[in-house]
Formats: C-alpha cells, sequence, structure tokens
C-alpha cells in the first residue's frame, strides 16, 4: 500500500526553515511541497536511491541506518521532530548511502529539489541554516564514532538509553522512555549483539539502575547511567 499523502500544511507553524523565508517563498513552498504518512516499520528512502525531496518529520520518529558487514545494520541517527534528514545526499548529488525507516507511525514534510534549490539561490539565511545543521550533525558524528569504537558494552549501552532521554525525553512518569525500541534496534544502536544489549538490559535492572518491561525502558538511577557512560 502506498504511502498516506495529504496536503494538510497548517502543522508548519512549527519552527524550521520556514522561519528564515519571506511570505512569498513560504507560500511557494507552501504549494509546491506536500506532507506524506509512513507507518511504523515502512521504509521512506532506501540506500542507494537518488534523492529527491529534502525531508522533515513533523511528528513521529524515524531511524536512519546502513547496512554493514554479515547484513548487521547499525543505527547512525535518531530523528525527532522538527529534525531534516536526508539532505546530506540530497546537497552531495549522490545516493542515499543510508536507510531511513519509520520507528513509529511518522508525518514527514517533503520538499522537491527543484523548489528547495530555487529557495537557496534566493535566499542566504536559508543556506546558511543548512550549513549550521551540517556542521551539528558532523560534531554529533564524530562524537559517536569515538564513543562507540572505544567505550565498552555498557559504557555503549548506557550511553544509548541518555541519548533516547535527551532525544524524546521521558513519559508523564518522569522515568519511562518516550520511545520503545526493539533489542535489536537498541543494539544496532549500540554498536552490540543483540544478545550482549539483552545481557546488559538485564545487568543494568539487576543493579535496579533501570526497569525494563517489554520495550518498556525505565530510568530508575540516572546519575549512575551517566557515570556508566561517562567512564565508558
Amino acid at each position: 500500500m502506498a504511502p498516506k499523502q495529504t496536503t494538510d500544511l497548517s502543522i508548519l507553524s512549527l519552527p524550521g526553515i520556514w522561519d528564515v523565508l519571506t511570505g512569498e517563498q513560504l507560500d511557494y513552498l507552501r504549494s509546491n511541497s506536500k506532507m506524506q504518512q509512513f507507518k511504523r516499520n515502512e521504509m521512506i528512502y532506501c540506500e542507494g536511491e537518488t534523492p529527491t525531496h529534502l525531508l522533515c518529520l513533523i511528528k513521529g520518529k524515524v531511524k536512519i541506518y546502513k547496512d554493514g558487514v554479515g547484513g548487521r545494520s547499525q543505527i547512525v541517527r535518531m530523528i525527532k521532530p522538527i529534525d531534516y534528514f536526508g539532505y546530506r545526499a540530497f546537497f552531495a548529488e549522490e545516493p542515499y548511502l543510508t536507510a531511513a525507516c519509520a520507528v513509529e507511525t511518522a508525518m514527514i514534510f517533503m520538499i522537491p529539489s527543484e523548489v528547495i534549490g530555487k529557495l537557496l539561490k534566493e535566499n542566504n539565511e536559508l543556506a546558511l541554516f543548512f550549513i549550521k545543521a551540517m556542521a551539528i550533525d558532523l560534531g554529533i558524528a564524530d562524537t559517536r564514532i569515538v564513543n562507540l569504537t572505544q567505550k565498552h558494552i555498557r559504557g555503549r549501552l548506557a550511553e544509548s538509553i541518555l541519548f533516547l532521554v535527551d532525544s524524546y525525553g521521558l513519559e508523564e512518569d518522569g522515568a519511562t522512555l518516550n520511545i520503545y525500541l526493539s533489542r535489536d534496534d537498541l543494539a544496532s544502536l549500540s554498536n552490540m549483539t543483540t544478545s550482549n544489549a539483552i545481557r546488559t538490559l538485564s545487568n543494568f535492572a539487576t543493579e535496579k539502575i533501570i526497569a525494563v518491561d517489554g520495550r518498556k525502558i525505565k530510568v530508575i538511577d540516572e546519575e549512575r547511567l551517566r557515570k556508566i557512560s561517562r567512564i565508558g
């Protein structure tokens, strides 16, 4: 079944590139872009495809991942509202090096390449917006590469849980992560095998650092979790 499309762009009062556009440019953007809904586990784009749109997550959660050696996938980014993604390949004018999949139902604002190209030529502030976004993403990627290759298993998993806390926040109880990842995805995010992720989660639960209920993870002792992440 094809992804659901909608033309309701009223949600675009949220912060984003529209903050730096003129009224005329904003009307042009609204008239020539679309909202598209993706269901949980539905692919948004695949590795090797040619970018045709710049993407902004309006609602939901998305994972960016890359398949590695032996069929193992590595989650390289988790997208939250209002994050832009897919733009590195877009600006590099090359195929996607990663794939994107909805972790839960996602509403995505899709701007055609010719539209964003026209706006970039007209608006220097928009170009600076994306230069800054790419610079921030590069800094985050550099830090994650070091952490995922140098930290031990406990440190990597602790960092991933805290990353999810910082990215998506907590539920109303002030402790439960506001995202439910499968053990495979949590392992992929932490650069470890699924069995190691399950065993380390169990150890954290035994030590009363977290509590686990299915896919739900509740942070009991955030200070200890941050210490484990810090010392690696």
